[in-house]
């Protein structure tokens, strides 16, 4: 190989190393933008008592929070989710499908509907059991006291 090839060579490898190919059987809708980091939400007032003062989140993070992700991922499984703690904003979900934090994504079956979430251990728990954020909920639009069962991809 000369320098030219060398070198091209090396270029087309820089390329190609940040390229993620997705699960087999699941593709990324095509003009996705890869997944953005969640908001961090700041925490609601000691004085909260609705759901709006508790959920801290704006509206287009909500909607940012519900867009497609063009990243690979995989199904971790089903989680009953349960509001968690109202007072820690965010994405989130507590669930015994992970060990570590870990960026996911929450589907509700019913509706197709999507949230990105971080996904957090929730220590001495089932795999079905999904403490799950407020604004997570609300942005699936699924009941606050209901017990949705919920899809969990990690991403």
């Amino acid at each position: 190989m000369n320098m030219a090839q060398t070198g091209i060579a090396a270029c087309c490898l820089a390329l190609l190393s940040g390229c993620v190919a997705p699960t087999p059987g699941e593709q990324a809708p095509p003009d996705t933008p890869a997944a953005a980091p969640l908001p961090q939400a700041p925490p609601p007032p000691a004085s909260a008592v609705t759901v709006e003062q508790f959920d801290t989140t704006t509206a287009a993070e909500r909607e940012a929070a519900a867009a497609p992700v063009a990243a690979a991922e995989a199904r971790l499984g089903t989680v009953v989710a349960t509001l968690g703690n109202p007072t820690d904003p965010g994405f989130w979900v507590k669930t015994g499908l992970v060990s570590a934090p870990r960026p996911g994504r929450l589907e509700d079956p019913a509706t197709g509907a999507t949230v990105r979430v971080e996904l957090r251990p929730l220590d001495a728990a089932s795999d079905t059991d999904g403490q799950t954020s407020l604004a997570a909920l609300r942005t699936l639009g699924v009941s606050l006291t209901g017990l949705p069962e919920l899809r969990v991809y990690g991403l």
